[in-house]
């Protein structure tokens, strides 16, 4: 049976603030119908896809905030995607924002198979940026006012012939996110993320963006043996410059598959999943060298101590 995954990363461009979810989910439709078209089995849409990133904006109103979660999925905005998806017989993995049945508010990712089930939901574990209004800022980054913390922690489900996981923008800047899949085996980590080029704390990162955004992700498939499928939704969004870099990654490190522009655009490749085999049983064979009684601080301490 073959291993092989061809997967899209379905890079979308800008989202206005005033974009209805017939347009935005059209907009994933095409995406859907194109990779059918390219031969592929799963496409991958970034975080909070069906709407602009709303944390740039100071709210109070909450009927206001509200209009921007999904309270049920599929909903009768998001059932033609699962319709067509199912039409088509292709996975898909999509990122929004989820309002519970008991009220809470989590930035969520889902991965649905090839007949339109949902097969897993992860909610992102690292909120950055901050929750009370910030005015000397360009633009707000408040994820930690309107998200609560994640309940579902890291995970990991056999899916597509595989073992995959599934995080969210700022989760891919730290080694843990992949490292906790990798323990469980996975194969394939499918990653979102809304990410700004300019950082207001830390301009003099800025012109780095690109390339921590390609850092960590490539750090994060070699060391943990698996492919990673980074999918930005970029462009100019309302007035926020947000970063490209959609790629597929192979577990050598290697980028495989690019997008080149900043706007709507699939980047695809055929990800044979049993390469994975020679970087788990050789160099990140963890049974054979991991040492975990070495690494207490990382669960023990959560921020940094320095020595007396």
């Amino acid at each position: 049976m073959s291993r092989q995954i061809t997967v899209a990363a379905a890079q979308l461009g800008p989202i206005a603030r005033n974009d209805s979810r017939a347009q935005v989910v059209g907009r994933l439709i095409a995406h859907l119908q194109e990779a059918k078209r390219l031969g592929c089995d799963l496409v991958v849409f970034p975080e909070l896809a069906l709407t602009t990133f709303f944390p740039r904006w100071f709210m109070t109103d909450a009927a206001e905030i509200d209009s921007f979660f999904e309270h049920r999925m599929p909903g009768p905005d998001t059932q033609a995607l699962f319709d067509e998806a199912k039409r088509l017989g292709l996975g898909f993995s999509l990122g929004y924002a989820e309002r519970t049945p008991e009220g809470r508010h989590f930035n969520t990712s889902i991965l649905v198979d090839r007949d339109g089930t949902i097969i897993g939901k992860y909610r992102k574990v690292h909120l950055p940026g901050h929750r009370e209004h910030e005015p000397w800022r360009r633009f707000q980054h408040l994820e930690k006012r309107y998200f609560d913390e994640s309940d579902t922690g890291f995970r990991v489900w056999r899916a597509f012939g595989g073992i995959l996981g599934m995080c969210i923008c700022n989760d891919r800047r730290w080694p843990e996110t992949y490292r906790v899949m990798g323990l469980q085996g996975a194969e394939m980590i499918l990653l979102g993320y809304n990410t700004p080029v300019h950082n207001p704390p830390a301009p003099d990162h800025d012109a780095l963006s690109l390339h921590h955004n390609t850092l960590v992700m490539q750090a994060g498939a070699y060391q943990n043996g698996c492919w990673v499928v980074g999918v930005a939704k970029a462009g100019n969004e309302e007035g926020v410059p947000m970063i490209g870099g959609t790629q597929i990654i192979a577990p050598s490190g290697m980028t495989v598959a690019a997008t080149r522009g900043e706007g709507d655009e699939l980047a695809v490749a055929v990800c044979d999943l049993d390469a994975c085999l020679s970087y788990k049983s050789t160099t990140f064979n963890f049974a054979a060298h991991r040492m975990p009684q070495h690494y207490g601080l990382i669960v023990e301490r959560r921020g940094a101590e320095l020595p007396p």
